[in-house]
């Protein structure tokens, strides 16, 4: 089934600290050897600042106590470099942190900006120090006090590339605390900046909607409303050209949001279309049944794709979603999948034959 994961296609559009998840979902349903994995962790926390948990894995993977010197010193390095962001941001910290004070905030940036500066003698080096310590935290894996300093800062920024760079790290830090609501408000915030700004050039426009669309999968599969939200914002032309040029891969979860969809949509017959043309640039089990059933209406063909859409479900990391009662544990994706993937046989297979054998 590793052939049908996509975490090296996914992988490059995600922060590495959203990678994560991805590997300890791969750990759990063992897809690939131990081995692999450990090492990949430890790749990718090496360029992060997360070094206690490096060692952690490195004396797992290795078996031993011992740690290699670079990442003890590295350890010394990463205190050393947080002790000294920590002193820069101080008076902001400090600032934010009194109440009273936070409350002669205003909308406006520039009177808080000369405020600031008059009264409590803060200028553009502690603010830049502020969106610095964010950074640091966030990459030491303290999400929670990152999205609490982002969000600070971009209520002081006044460089809009500052700003946006600060909102991603912001939905980032949502995302890997399972803040879904929050998260989702980030996201749509995040997309009309993309929308609504001008790029350099259009290829960067098209990467950060590509990079918001994989961002979007967490988000997507864990949110109450999540389903119906993802064709929203996939089958927009602009993201679905998007998906087609530079990211089929996408079309996994785009169709995967149609069949569980009770209400299907008037897109739906549109979205078949996209599925025949890109046959050649992507296809699994579930974007092959749907072409059984509604492109070449081979009903026996879409019956065995169905069993192998099954299997995909559970190893893929955003639609495998475990969810424990009691002792048992249930993926209810998979369910509501196989539910409505009959439904759509039947469905066509009454609307092509005029009649049939009720056995």
């Amino acid at each position: 089934m590793a052939t049908y994961d996509l975490t090296p296609r996914i992988g490059p559009s995600l922060d590495r600290h959203l990678v994560f998840p991805l590997l300890e979902f791969l750990q759990e349903r063992q897809l690939y050897p131990d081995e692999q994995i450990l090492k990949a962790k430890i790749e990718l926390l090496n360029k992060t600042n997360m070094v206690d948990y490096a060692m952690d894995i490195h004396k797992s993977l290795y078996h031993t106590d011992d740690v290699p010197q670079d990442m003890v010193e590295r350890r010394v390095e990463v205190v050393a470099r947080l002790k000294a962001l920590e002193d820069a941001a101080a008076p902001l910290v400090t600032f934010l942190q009194n109440p009273n004070a936070v409350q002669e905030l205003r909308a406006d940036k520039q009177y808080n900006l000369q405020m600031l500066n008059d009264r409590y003698q803060i200028g553009p080096d502690q603010i830049e120090a502020l969106y610095q310590y964010a950074k640091f935290q966030f990459e030491c894996g303290n999400y929670s006090g990152a999205a609490d300093y982002l969000y600070q800062y971009r209520a002081l920024c006044t460089n809009s590339e500052r700003s946006l760079s600060a909102l991603w790290g912001k939905l980032a830090a949502e995302i890997l605390m399972q803040n879904w609501d929050i998260a989702l408000e980030e996201l749509n915030r995040l997309k009309e900046i993309i929308d609504s700004k001008s790029f350099s050039s259009p290829l960067n426009q098209v990467q950060s909607r590509i990079w918001l669309m994989h961002w979007s999968l967490f988000i997507f599969f864990n949110h109450d409303n999540g389903r119906t939200q993802i064709i929203d914002l996939f089958n927009q032309d602009k993201y679905l050209n998007a998906i087609q040029t530079s990211a089929p891969h996408l079309l996994r979860y785009l169709a995967t949001a149609f069949i569980v969809n009770k209400r299907r949509r008037p897109q739906f017959k549109e979205f078949i279309k996209v599925i025949q043309q890109d046959q050649c640039s992507y296809k699994d089990p579930i974007t092959e049944f749907l072409a059984c059933v509604y492109v070449n209406y081979e009903f026996d063909g879409a019956q065995k794709k169905m069993k192998e859409c099954e299997e995909v479900i559970l190893n893929d990391p955003f639609l495998g979603k475990r969810v424990e009662e009691g002792s048992f544990s249930t993926v209810p994706l998979k369910d509501e999948f196989l539910e409505n993937a009959r439904l759509f046989i039947f469905e066509t297979y009454c609307r092509i034959h005029q009649r049939i054998d009720m056995g």
